[in-house]
């Protein structure tokens, strides 16, 4: 990737300093914007990530919240580097969706994605034809601008499976999409080969969820979860819907996917099982 440090994960970092600035602090938000003479939807907005604090305004919090001069540095550090541009900033509004943007942002600085896919393989295993399959079945339908972007934005994501220091992914993929015919035999079976050559990356995990193993935990909600190198930044479970997306960070929450996660793996087949699995099906196509 040409960027490793994301500033969407900067922001994030920076926003849950300054919530716990004013918490240690004992201050009301009223007693805040009186300080400072900010509106309080000024320090709502910098304190749910809705806008990033630049340095000015956090030298400001840091100095009523009578925070360390070293760790003010810190964060007027993280403000800086907040406001980079991503490399994925340079495609289109209509290539990358606002909701997907944040993801992409997350993803870039990951250093392990767990996925449970329940309809659509993983996003990072998918081949240039099966993803423009899915590209062209969308509405509204993509021009040929938007499509070219999106498979350049994929291969700019999926290269960091084969980096020196790649990014971890572990899957579990249930049947269903396997069998789904997107773009005719032919596209499955190429896509279904290149998760068998995925699967043999010492880095990559792919397990096949048979429909055989029944009722299973998240049935019907495929989610991500995403870790990160800073033991600091909180593991993040995404999951998407036709229009929007929601990003949990609830420690609660959180756990709640890592259970359902663990137990999915249980129930799937094993690595070496699945791709068994893999191969017969492209076979049978």
């Amino acid at each position: 990737m040409e960027e490793r440090v994301s500033p969407t994960v900067r922001l994030r970092k920076l926003t849950r300093g300054i919530r716990r600035w004013r918490a240690e602090a004992g201050l009301r938000q009223d007693d805040v914007v009186a300080a400072l003479d900010w509106s309080k939807a000024k320090l709502s907005r910098f304190e749910n990530a809705e806008k990033g604090a630049g340095p000015a305004e956090v030298i400001a919090l840091a100095t009523v919240y009578g925070v360390p001069e070293a760790e003010r540095d810190q964060y007027v550090a993280l403000a800086l580097q907040a406001r980079q541009k991503g490399w994925w900033q340079r495609y289109g509004q209509d290539t990358l969706a606002s909701n997907f943007e944040e993801y992409v942002g997350l993803e870039s600085e990951a250093t392990e994605v767990r996925e449970f896919a329940a309809e659509l393989i993983p996003g990072l295993l998918q081949t240039e034809c099966y993803a423009t399959e899915l590209i062209r079945a969308w509405i509204p339908t993509a021009d040929e601008v938007v499509m070219k972007e999106r498979a350049d934005l994929r291969a700019q994501r999926q290269a960091r499976l084969r980096e020196a220091d790649p990014l971890t992914l572990r899957t579990v993929i249930h049947e269903s999409a396997l069998r789904q015919l997107v773009g005719g035999p032919e596209v499955m079976r190429e896509q279904l080969r290149h998760l068998v050559t995925s699967a043999k990356l010492p880095n990559v995990a792919v397990q096949v969820l048979p429909f055989s193993a029944g009722a299973i935990p998240a049935l019907g909600a495929p989610f991500i979860l995403l870790s990160f190198p800073d033991h600091d930044d909180p593991d993040v479970a995404y999951a998407d819907y036709l229009t929007g997306c929601l990003y949990l960070e609830d420690p609660t929450e959180v756990e709640t996917y890592n259970l359902n996660y663990s137990a999915l793996r249980a129930k799937a087949l094993s690595q070496k099982e699945s791709i068994a699995f893999l191969n017969r099906l492209a076979r049978e196509l």
